[in-house]
């Protein structure tokens, strides 16, 4: 815990420093802390070097936030080390938040086109850069995920590659893009907690979180199985569960995009990515359910506090999967 925190303490003052130091560049060279004018002065002159600085530190220290690749390498260390509760904090709650502000930033106050049918992030240069990114995050976050026996080490690269997925969003731009981003990490967080949940629950009981920790859980706690199939089918993206419609509306934003922007590259390596994540998702669903030696023999104790929680969190998965429409609708109202 000592290590992961320090890591996490070091690289979060990096990513800090970057962003403050770029925000005050931006400022300085604008004039002004408002998005949209710094929008407007984008797009009605050149970019200064000094401004383009302050926005590429700027992305740097949110790529940190976001544990995009390359900027990742602290993701796995915290998550593993740190208290469960605080590495689902860090993997769903201040993700979203980093999300949330950087999508604002980005298609607000770095778009030169803000308001019109063309809105699109970056569209004069800097999308190329996010779209590096998610690419980076998808192939690094999963090809190094099918490498894992623990399962928070593996929930850490895979929330990388969950990280690029997301990018899609803000690189297709407009309403539909950001609503999508919002949807997706909203489902992402909800299930990410759940998924800790079990992990926690499992971990107190056989003081581990490696593959051989969770062998033939099903036996020894059904509700925590299936809770953990629920989760972890959701975050592959299969149907109908949360993740499917969150994938579905970010993909389906990007390809609309793809064709006057160059999207259609990274929508096909997304749904190459997420082929990949459902065989390491699989796995861990194989331990749970097909092993027939248990190493752990113990019966997985779960109050009743943790049960209705992990249950609660199951349902809503499941109820967002079958009508996306609800919360989606929801979103895009909130919208400009």
């Amino acid at each position: 815990s000592a290590e992961a925190g320090l890591k996490y303490f070091l690289f979060g003052s990096t990513a800090s420093a970057f962003t403050l130091f770029g925000i005050s560049l931006i400022y300085g060279m604008s004039g002004t802390t408002s998005l949209v004018a710094i929008g407007q002065r984008l797009g009605s002159a050149l970019v200064q070097p000094l401004l383009a600085l302050g926005i590429v530190m700027t992305l740097i220290g949110f790529a940190f936030k976001i544990a995009a690749a390359p900027f990742h390498l602290w993701a796995p260390d915290a998550y593993q080390g740190a208290p469960v509760p605080s590495a689902a904090f860090i993997a769903s709650g201040s993700k979203v938040a980093s999300f949330v502000v950087l999508g604002k930033i980005v298609l607000v106050g770095f778009a030169p086109v803000h308001g019109s049918a063309n809105w699109h992030a970056m569209v004069t240069g800097w999308s190329p850069v996010l779209a590096a990114l998610a690419a980076l995050s998808i192939l690094v976050g999963n090809l190094v995920a099918l490498a894992q026996t623990n399962v928070r080490r593996l929930l850490a690269y895979s929330a990388v590659a969950h990280g690029g997925y997301t990018l899609l969003g803000l690189v297709a731009g407009g309403r539909d893009g950001f609503s999508a981003t919002l949807f997706y990490t909203t489902a992402y967080a909800i299930t990410l907690v759940g998924a800790f949940g079990v992990v926690a629950l499992v971990r107190r009981e056989t003081g581990g979180d490696d593959f051989s920790n969770f062998s033939a859980l099903w036996t020894r706690s059904p509700l925590l199985a299936g809770c953990m199939a629920i989760f972890m089918l959701s975050l592959a993206g299969i149907p109908p569960l949360a993740g499917f419609f969150g994938k579905f509306y970010l993909f389906s934003a990007a390809l609309r995009a793809g064709g006057n922007h160059g999207l259609l590259w990274l929508v096909a390596l997304a749904l190459f990515g997420s082929l990949i994540s459902l065989y390491y998702y699989l796995i861990v669903l194989k331990v749970i359910f097909v092993e027939e030696t248990a190493t752990q023999t113990s019966i997985v104790k779960v109050d009743l506090l943790s049960r209705m929680s992990l249950t609660l969190l199951a349902l809503f998965v499941l109820v967002l999967g079958i009508t996306p429409e609800a919360l989606a609708a929801r979103i895009i109202a909130s919208l400009p």
